[in-house]
C-alpha cells in the first residue's frame, strides 16, 4: 500500500533527537530551529518528559473518560497556576484543529448563533469549521464551504463591528500572532477593541493559542500581553512536546452540560503525563524567561543581515522577512548547514520556532550560516 501523497518531503529521515538537535539515519546532526511546527517546547527527549511517559505507560496508558481520572484534575490545577488563567475550565482533546472545532462548536451552543468571523491570512486547522475559518481556499472542500465565515483584515475594528452588529456571529477566532500566515500581529488597541465588541454583541472571543501558547512568546499565552480575557482559548502543539494533545480553556461564563462536548482519546493518561511534565519543565527551567532573553539576542543579531525587510513575531515565534523568496535559502540551510527552519504563506518569510531550551550559541551558528549564504 502506498502513502497518500499530500506533503512534499525533504530527503531526510530522522531517527533520534536530543534537546535542540535531530539525527538522521546517516548520523548527520541537524540544528532544529523549527521544532516540528512549534511542537517541541522543552527540547527533544527531555529526561523528565521521557520518564513521565515511560512510567505512566508501564502502569496504565489509556482508559475511557467514563471513569475517574485524577491526572486530568491535577493537570488542570497546574495549568491554571502556571498560565494565570484563573477559574477557566479545561476540556482536553488531541490536536489543534480539534481544539478549534470544539471552541467554535461550544461558542455556537453558548449563544445560539452560527456564523464565524476570522481574519485574513489566518490558519486554524484542516477540519470542518476550523478549515472554513482558515484563509486558504485551496484546502477548503465544498463540504467545509457550507460554513458561514466572514474574513476581515487584521486590525480593522470598523469591519468587525459592521459584521457583529448583524447579530449572527457566534465567534470571532483570532491568532494574536499569526503562524502559517506570516507572523503578523496587530496592536493592543485593536485586540482590546475586539474584546469589547465581542462582549457588546454577545459573541465569543476565541484566542487561537495552538502555536503561540505554552510559553513560546515569553508569556504563557500571546494574548496576555494585551490584558484581555478571551471566552475560549485553544491549545495544542507545544503542550505535549510531541505527544498528540490539545484542549480548550473555557471561561466560567460558559456553562457545561452532559453531552455538550466529548472525546475518546482526549485527556488520556499518557497525554496528561506528557503535558504535566512539560509544565513542570517550563517552570523549573524558566523557559519563558529564556524565550525572552534569546528573542532579544536573536533580533539584535538579525538587524545587520543584508536583504532583510523586517523581523516579525515575538519570543521564540519569529520570522525573518527578506526581499526575495526564501525557498532556495531554506534548502541551503538544511542540506549545506544542517539547520531546520520553516516557511510561511508569505514566500519571503523564514520562520523560526525552536525548542524553548535554545541557547545563544545555537543562534550564533544560525547567523553564521545566514551570513555565508547572504553575501
Amino acid at each position: 500500500m502506498s502513502l497518500f501523497n499530500v506533503y512534499p518531503l525533504f530527503d531526510i529521515t530522522p531517527v533520534s533527537a536530543k534537546d535542540i538537535y535531530v539525527y538522521d539515519d546517516k548520523n548527520v546532526e541537524y540544528l532544529d530551529l523549527y521544532g516540528g511546527h512549534a511542537v517541541i517546547s522543552i527540547g527533544h527527549s527531555h529526561p523528565k518528559y521521557v520518564a513521565a511517559i515511560s512510567n505512566q505507560v508501564s502502569k496504565l496508558g489509556f482508559y475511557s473518560n467514563a471513569i475517574q481520572n485524577p491526572m486530568q484534575v491535577e493537570l488542570a490545577d497546574k495549568l491554571e497556576a502556571l498560565s494565570g488563567c484563573k477559574d477557566y475550565q479545561l476540556f482536553l482533546c488531541n490536536s489543534g484543529a480539534e481544539a478549534n472545532e470544539n471552541a467554535l462548536k461550544l461558542a455556537s451552543f453558548h449563544n445560539g448563533k452560527s456564523k464565524v468571523l476570522a481574519f485574513k491570512n489566518s490558519f486554524h486547522g484542516r477540519t470542518s469549521a476550523a478549515v472554513a475559518a482558515t484563509d486558504n481556499p485551496k484546502i477548503v472542500a465544498p463540504i467545509n464551504a457550507q460554513q458561514e465565515v466572514d474574513f476581515v483584515e487584521l486590525g480593522d475594528l470598523e469591519a468587525v463591528e459592521t459584521i457583529l452588529k448583524q447579530n449572527q456571529t457566534c465567534a470571532v477566532i483570532v491568532e494574536f500572532i499569526q503562524g502559517v500566515g506570516g507572523l503578523d500581529q496587530s496592536t493592543t488597541e485593536f485586540y482590546q477593541g475586539l474584546d469589547k465588541l465581542c462582549k457588546q454583541y454577545n459573541t465569543a472571543l476565541i484566542a487561537d493559542e495552538v502555536q503561540s501558547g505554552f510559553g513560546r512568546t515569553g508569556d504563557f499565552f500571546a494574548f496576555q500581553k494585551h490584558n484581555i480575557s478571551p471566552d475560549i482559548i485553544s491549545i495544542a502543539k507545544g503542550m505535549g512536546n510531541g505527544f498528540p494533545v490539545g484542549g480548550i480553556l473555557i471561561h466560567p461564563n460558559i456553562k457545561a452540560s452532559f453531552g455538550l462536548l466529548g472525546t475518546t482519546f482526549g485527556g488520556n493518561h499518557l497525554a496528561c503525563a506528557a503535558t504535566r511534565s512539560v509544565l513542570e519543565v517550563l517552570e523549573e527551567e524558566k523557559l519563558m524567561e529564556n524565550a525572552k532573553i534569546i528573542s532579544d539576542y536573536f533580533q539584535e543579531k538579525a538587524k545587520s543581515l543584508p536583504h532583510l525587510k523586517s523581523i516579525k513575531g515575538r519570543g521564540l515565534m519569529l520570522g525573518l522577512e527578506f526581499d526575495f523568496p526564501i525557498s532556495d535559502l531554506r534548502k541551503k540551510l538544511i542540506f549545506d548547514h544542517h539547520i531546520f527552519t520553516g516557511s510561511a504563506k508569505n514566500p519571503n518569510l523564514l520562520r523560526i520556532l525552536p525548542p524553548l531550551t535554545i541557547q545563544k550559541k545555537h543562534i550564533d551558528v544560525f547567523f553564521e550560516a545566514l551570513e555565508k549564504e547572504l553575501v
